[in-house]
């Protein structure tokens, strides 16, 4: 009697549901729904550690330094309110003005190298060539290098004495700087180290390169164009969009790069040569146990980068190519 009425599907030897007559629903639709439910149900579940990890470690330590920006906090006792006096205090510090000038003295003159480097090397290891492999990954091999340990390297090469770069500097006689005890060439020194830095960026770049179509090469060919104004015309408008994205991508790198070199090789010095940013913050917050001051500073350089970051975006706007037409 039931049977004349209704209509059982099983999955697995269960019944999965049971439809009236006339319903237009298939059993492979009701089994296809349930599949795509169990599908976002597992993908949710996959990304629940890391958005709990963003929410625990990005979201809520942002709100935390927001608020205590505005606060006398020592970590000792509790939070005093202070308003806008940490940032009265910050702009006129004379520390937060060198950190600041060391800072974009970097980034002026690291991105841009870092960028014609990686560009540089893209070029001439984009060709599969007998050993070209082993040239691409002497190139990225510094990138991996744990931070700690590739300033320690560092320390040991710029060593007045002994360290190999002044020993070949005085073999082709040129002067051997002492460069990290004198102020004039203790930034350039940190500079320096970060242009061995290019894997990531060497990467990119060699992707982007062989994504054009050797059709356009072989046309500008035809037409009599020699290599600088296919570099021109072609290469460099087609790479435009990964130049800009790596531009962006080491301004807001360049908040952190520059911490530990600072720290381990010249805490700052000499004569505050190589205070940076990031080392201003960290030593205010944990070292002079002024919290509320290193989280005023903190805003304040994250909102300036963020209008550097803004302002690049929008000199470089419409500096690419679009392919949808």
């Amino acid at each position: 009697m039931c049977a004349s009425f209704t209509s059982e599907f099983f999955l697995d030897n269960k019944p999965v549901v049971s439809l009236p007559h006339g319903n237009t629903r298939s059993a492979g639709h009701l089994i296809a729904q349930r599949s795509k439910t169990n599908f976002n149900l597992a993908i949710r579940g996959m990304l629940l550690p890391y958005l709990l990890g963003t929410l625990l470690l990005v979201i809520l330590p942002g709100l935390l330094t927001f608020a205590l920006a505005f606060t006398e906090y020592d970590a000792l006792s509790p939070p005093i309110w202070r308003g806008f006096g940490n940032f009265h205090d910050v702009l006129v510090s004379p520390l937060f003005w060198i950190a600041l000038r060391n800072s974009l003295y970097f980034a002026v003159l690291a991105i841009p190298l870092r960028l014609l480097g990686a560009l540089a090397f893209a070029l001439l290891l984009k060709q599969r060539r007998r050993g070209v492999g082993l040239y691409r990954a002497a190139i990225y091999l510094p990138t991996v290098i744990p931070d700690v340990a590739y300033a320690l390297i560092w320390l040991w090469i710029f060593n007045p004495l002994y360290g190999p770069l002044n020993m070949l500097l005085s073999a082709v006689g040129l002067p051997a700087p002492a460069w990290l005890v004198n102020p004039q060439t203790a930034k350039l020194a940190i500079v320096i180290m970060s242009l061995f830095q290019i894997g990531e960026g060497f990467v990119v770049l060699l992707a982007g390169l062989h994504d054009i179509p050797d059709e356009y090469y072989a046309a500008a060919a035809i037409d009599g164009g020699n290599r600088w104004q296919m570099f021109r015309f072609i290469t460099l408008p087609l790479l435009a969009p990964w130049l800009l994205l790596l531009t962006i991508r080491d301004l807001t790198l360049s908040a952190q790069n520059t911490f530990t070199p600072a720290y381990l090789m010249t805490d700052g010095g000499p004569y505050f040569s190589t205070l940076f940013m990031p080392l201003l913050i960290f030593d205010e917050a944990f070292e002079r146990f002024r919290i509320g001051m290193g989280s005023a500073i903190l805003l304040l350089f994250f909102l300036g980068l963020g209008l550097l970051v803004v302002l690049v975006y929008f000199v470089a706007g419409g500096w690419g190519y679009a392919d949808d037409y």
